[in-house]
């Protein structure tokens, strides 16, 4: 079974403890994944991932913060059926809804903030 991890400083990590819960496809009723059940010391390794990159990320120019949004909304729009299936099972959604309305809503979101930084 598929385990979901946290995404801390770059890397994907499990939880420090190892917990996980179970993840619920909604439509089924079935587990189809664990989630990690991460505690405070998985959050503490968050904030400090954090820490670091703040101030890298604090000078960083206008056009390259644009350049990483406006990246992760390529991303999202050149993995969309993918990610609208991963939607779909995760929210027990129709499918067709994910793929027209909530992933390219992602898509548009990144791709507004990405250019309103600019201005």
């Amino acid at each position: 079974m598929d385990k979901i991890l946290n995404y801390i400083g770059g890397e994907f990590i499990a939880p420090v403890k190892g917990n996980y819960f179970d993840n619920y496809e909604p439509a089924t009723g079935e587990v189809y994944s664990l989630i990690p059940d991460s505690g405070s010391e998985d959050i503490d390794k968050a904030y400090q991932a954090a820490a670091r990159a703040f101030p890298s990320w604090s000078k960083a120019t206008n056009e390259y913060r644009h350049d990483v949004l406006y990246k992760v909304a390529e991303g999202i729009l050149a993995n969309l059926d993918a990610l609208a299936e991963a939607e779909s099972r995760d929210n027990g959604k129709p499918l067709s809804l994910a793929r027209s309305v909530d992933i390219p809503r992602a898509y548009s979101n990144f791709k507004f903030f990405a250019t309103a930084i600019m201005h």
